[in-house]
Order: structure tokens, then sequence, then C-alpha cells
């Protein structure tokens, strides 16, 4: 099993990766899929099922499917072209993807929100049409976002897609018992195992190119967040905390007033910075969604600016480490809120942090697996349930806890020599039966739990 750093960190918008990227991406993929057909096409459709539909307002996903439509992908989304672009479509009812010619879709009209059809894929399905000039459907495709940026044809699903296809890789684990076993028969850390296998799939320079930009791009994004403030979109009218948060904590820094919890505060403020980032549209990274995206960079920043003898050398190791985590999370359980709640996303990005950070402070193979354990398992039967279907509340703060369980976690791990009761892979599957059996009102759809019980004004 090979999964990419760069499948698992993916630098896009928010406020969803599953209900905004996904989309986007799947849009992409259709126009693709436009421009090698032999037909001639005069319009599009799209219908939003399951938890795309609803809490595709409070996600995005309208906006998202609109844009992709009109050519905007994830990675490079500009938000001054795209609010443009979104007016643009509303007036003239077209759009004009490159290599295309202009076709009539008017949102109004040709995105439906279907609430009542569930496509049996996965909670998150859309269907994507293209029209001939009598407005029949000639080239029809459904697509699932899956959680985290994946998106995947009906057929892909049925076919159970391979993250593996490419040359083969030297550590081809599929499971943590496997993991380890190859860590103690190499003498190799989780990292430089993973490593090895993103290096049999591309080049060496690229890769260390590819790393420094995510962490770039998480860093700024912080940065962002810690000096913005205001009032958040939506309607629920949330007040961003975390710029208020960090003014204080600099002003308190040498003055001897600090209980030593406030680190707690730090862990939290960086989360936040990230989260209330994501829920404006900002640009994030994927960790392992966006929901969840404030969590690693958390630990990560936590490390860098608060641990002695921490080293930005060390910042590929731990991406390293956490992507070997989260790809194991994601190929046996979800990484999906809409497939298995919270504890697919917060409860997935508090692993892969624990274990990274576990790893950059010296951690063995076996202890890296115990912090991911540890933090993973004490996420398990969380729900997904925002409020109004935004990317807000619990989300925001519900990052800074998860970054202070995943720092924990760690701790705990380091304390120990790796030996420990319950194996990483029995809590994945834990969480994977947990998510099954879990409600479908408690899995992104803003039918239950918070959702229900908190006014939305």
């Amino acid at each position: 099993m090979f999964l990419s750093v760069f499948d698992m960190f993916k630098v896009g918008v928010g406020p969803s990766s599953s209900h905004t990227m996904g989309p986007m991406v799947a849009a992409a993929r259709f126009l693709d899929l436009m421009r090698a057909s032999p037909f001639e096409f005069a319009g599009l459709r799209a219908s939003l099922h399951g938890s795309l539909a609803f809490t595709g307002v409070g996600h995005a996903t309208d906006r998202a499917t609109i844009l992709g439509l009109a050519g905007f992908v994830p990675d490079s989304y500009d938000h001054g072209r795209a609010e443009a672009a979104l007016a643009a479509i509303a007036e003239t009812g077209t759009v004009t993807p490159e290599g295309l010619p202009t076709l009539q879709f008017d949102p109004k009209a040709d995105l439906i929100f279907d609430y009542d059809n569930t496509l049996p894929g996965h909670a998150n399905g859309m269907i994507l049409m293209a029209t001939d000039a009598q407005g029949d459907v000639i080239l029809r495709q459904v697509y699932y976002s899956v959680g985290g940026g994946f998106v995947l044809t009906e057929e892909e699903l049925a076919e159970g897609k391979d993250t593996n296809d490419g040359p083969p890789v030297p550590f081809p684990f599929k499971t943590a018992a496997e993991m380890l076993e190859m860590a103690r028969s190499s003498g190799k850390t989780i990292a430089e195992m993973k490593r090895a296998n993103e290096i049999a799939r591309g080049c060496a320079d690229s890769f260390a190119k590819g790393t420094a930009r995510l962490w770039e791009v998480m860093n700024a994004c912080i940065e962002r967040g810690l000096s913005t403030d205001g009032i958040l979109p939506g309607g629920l009218k949330v007040r961003r905390r975390a710029k208020a948060i960090h003014d204080a904590l600099m002003a308190e820094r040498g003055m001897n007033l600090n209980a030593p919890h406030t680190i707690n505060d730090w862990m939290s403020v960086y989360a936040m910075a990230v989260n209330e980032e994501n829920a404006a549209g900002g640009q994030v990274v994927t960790a392992p969604t966006n929901g969840a995206a404030g969590v690693l960079p958390a630990v990560l920043r936590y490390y860098l600016d608060h641990v002695p003898g921490a080293s930005e050398s060390h910042i590929e190791d731990f991406l390293l480490t956490a992507a070997a985590i989260g790809g194991l999370v994601k190929y046996n359980a979800s990484i999906s809120g809409a497939e298995a709640g919270c504890q697919a996303e917060v409860g997935s990005a508090a692993a892969m942090a624990a274990a990274g950070l576990c790893a950059v402070m010296g951690g063995t193979p076996e202890q890296v697996e115990n912090a991911a354990e540890i933090a993973l398992e004490h996420h398990l039967g969380m729900t997904c349930d925002p409020v109004a279907g935004l990317v807000q509340v619990p989300c925001i703060e519900r990052n800074g806890l998860g970054a202070i369980k995943a720092v924990s976690a760690a701790s705990l791990a380091l304390r120990g020599d790796g030996q420990h009761f319950v194996p990483l892979d029995a809590v994945i599957e834990t969480m994977r039966q947990t998510g099954h059996d879990m409600h479908e009102k408690y899995k992104e759809t803003s039918l239950g739990g918070l959702a229900v019980n908190v006014p939305n004004c």
C-alpha cells in the first residue's frame, strides 16, 4: 500500500476537504472527461446528494461545484478571481472552461440539492452531467468525495481502486503491525521507510521542495489566523478568537504570571488560527482533512517554538511519520466525517500529529505507534455535528483540544518503552466499526447533536 505525503497533505481551500475541495476536484475531472469526448456540448447540470446536500451550503459545496465547472482547482485557488467568476456566472448563466465552448449553466436551475436520494457508494455523492443543444444529457458521471479531498468515480469505488498504482516501493506496509516489523528488520525509522517509498515513486529533490512548501503553507495559515480578527462568514456570527488569545499570550510573556497549563493555550491558539482561516475560506493544507486541518500544524508549531532543542531539520520527518499513520487510517478505516464522524477527522489528525511529535522527539517506531494509538483511541465515538452545517462550531475548538491530546499522547508514549495493551491496528478497526454503526444524523448531516441543540442565531 502506498499513499504519498502529497496525497495526505494537499494545499487547498476551506472550509471542507470533502465538501469544498472534493467537489471542485470532481468538476475538474468531469471537464477533462468532456474535453476527451467527441460530443458537442451545450450545457451543464449537477446534483448533490447525501451529506453534500444536507451541509452543502454551509460547507460551500455549491460554490465549489460552480467554480470547479468554471475551471477553478483547489491548488491554485484565488479568492478574488473566484468572486468575480461567481458574479459573472450568476449574471450570464454560463461558464467557459478552458478548452471547451461556452456552456449554459444557471446555478439556480442547474445545481440541485437532492435531499431525498442518497447515492449508494458513499455519503458524499454528486452527479455531473453535460447536455447537448436540445438539453438532453449526453454525458454523465457519478463522483464520490471520500474525504481529505480524495475523489473517486462510481466505477473506481466499485473496483476498490488501489492507492498503490505505480512502481513498487521498498516498504509496502498496509498495517501498523507490518510497519513495525519492517522497521525492526530494516533498522529504519518510520520516516526513513516512508521517505524511501516516496523517493521510489519520484525525485528526492522535488520531494524535499514539496514538503518544505507544505509547512510553508501551514505556517502561513497559522500566521494569518493569529493576525486576523472579525466575524466569520456563514450567518452564525462566530467571532474569530485566535488573534485576541495570541495577543494576550504574547503580552504575558516574561511576566512570570503564567501557570504551567498555559502551554495548552498556545497549542489551542495555533490550531484555532488555522481553523478560523479554514472557516473563512482561506488557503489551508488538508491534514488529513480541512475540518481537522489545525491539529497537525499546531503540534508542529508547538514543537518548533516551545520544545527545547527543536530543529526545523526535523519538519520533514514529522510530516513523513504523520503521513504514514494517516495512510494506515485511510486504507483500513476512513478519514471522512460523513462516513465515520469526527473521530475519523480530528481523531485521525491527532493520531498523525502525536506520531510525528513522538518521532522528532526521539521515539522508537514502537513508541510512535503507541502515541498514535493513544491519540486515536481517545477520540473514538466522536460525532460530526456542525451547527448550521458550518465548519465552525464545534470544529474550531475541537482542533485545539485535538492538538492538546496529540501532545499528551506523544508524551505518554515517550515515557514508556513502546509496549502497550491495545495495538493501533485494533483501534483503527474499532474506529471503522464505530463509524459504520454510528447513526447517520451524527455524520456530517447537521441533523443531530449540537447542530439541533444549539440555536442557529
